[in-house]
């Protein structure tokens, strides 16, 4: 048994698929099958149920996969540490987020203040960077929601209130408040089902006994803004993001709920190795939130943006 073949269990075993595995180990499939069956013949179990050409990971699999994850990842871990200690290199982070529109002016200052590390964004929904931290795809998630898991911990970046975007012609427009009641006809556009959008604009309605009306859906919340400025429907943004937007003609109203919040956090497994580089990351993110005000009131911001932009 060969560390080889144990990297080659775990892809078969994530994956329940040889031939994929073979494409995310970069082999031959025949290579990936041969090694499987050496592994089940030294164990003296078979690890996967085969049902023609599908396999699915069985109970024997399953303890061995748990084992394997475990020892492998501590090798893992290793050679970071030991990279590190050596000085071999100025590392890497990866990071997976919702979006990166909050995250421009922090990824640009830790490129400027640590141009020798490999910084590496990923966009994912909430399941799929579970998914990530447990197989230690990424060093860190920024979510917008809450994220939860075992060995998982999380610090608190940021607490923003999100407020309601209408086009400048729209009737809400004149208006500085407004209830979730009366948005009930109006369409919305909004992310697809697992992003923080579109969570929390389900959470809204489910309040008043009542679904959404969806104008729009996607998985690109940075064009929001634009699709609402073309009078296709209004939408929901973190009050973080007006300052970005002074041109474009929006009226921005508070929405009367508690809920309409916003919390974004840093979320990474507890028992992995944190290399000099995302210990780095960590600090700066944390010190770059903390300079941003906190659930902040936009009463007095709620005024019309340049160009013609309405009255919230």
């Amino acid at each position: 048994m060969d560390l080889l073949s144990l990297r080659y269990f775990r892809a078969v075993a994530r994956r329940e698929h040889i031939s994929r595995a073979a494409e995310e180990l970069r082999v031959a499939q025949p290579s990936v099958s041969r090694t499987i069956a050496r592994l089940e013949a030294e164990l003296g179990v078979k690890l996967f149920d085969r049902h023609g050409r599908a396999i699915r990971l069985n109970r024997y699999g399953a303890a061995f996969l748990t084992r394997v994850e475990r020892a492998l990842d501590e090798l893992d871990d290793a050679r970071r540490e030991m990279a590190d200690a050596a000085g071999l290199d100025d590392g890497a982070v990866t990071v997976a987020t919702e979006t990166l529109l909050p995250l421009t002016e922090l990824l640009a200052g830790f490129r400027a203040a640590h141009p020798g590390v490999t910084v590496r964004c990923l966009l994912s929904t909430p399941e799929v960077m579970r998914d990530q931290l447990r197989t230690r795809e990424v060093d860190f998630c920024i979510a917008s929601q809450p994220l939860s898991g075992p060995g998982l911990g999380a610090v608190r970046l940021l607490h923003e209130e999100v407020l309601l975007v209408v086009p400048v012609g729209h009737p809400l427009a004149v208006r500085e408040r407004v209830t979730v009641a009366e948005l009930a006809e109006e369409p919305f556009i909004t992310t697809g089902t697992g992003h923080w959008q579109r969570t929390l604009l389900d959470r809204l309605f489910t309040g008043i006994g009542r679904r959404p009306v969806i104008s729009c859906e996607g998985d690109e919340p940075g064009a929001t803004h634009f699709l609402v400025a073309a009078g296709l429907g209004i939408g929901l943004i973190p009050a973080l993001a007006r300052a970005e937007l002074p041109h474009v003609p929006l009226a921005w109203l508070h929405v009367d709920s508690p809920d309409c919040v916003r919390t974004l956090s840093l979320v990474r497994r507890e028992d992995s190795y944190l290399s000099t580089a995302a210990a780095r990351f960590r600090d700066m993110a944390a010190a770059h939130f903390a300079e941003r005000p906190q659930h902040a009131s936009m009463e007095d911001e709620l005024r019309p943006s340049a160009g013609g932009a309405g009255r919230a």
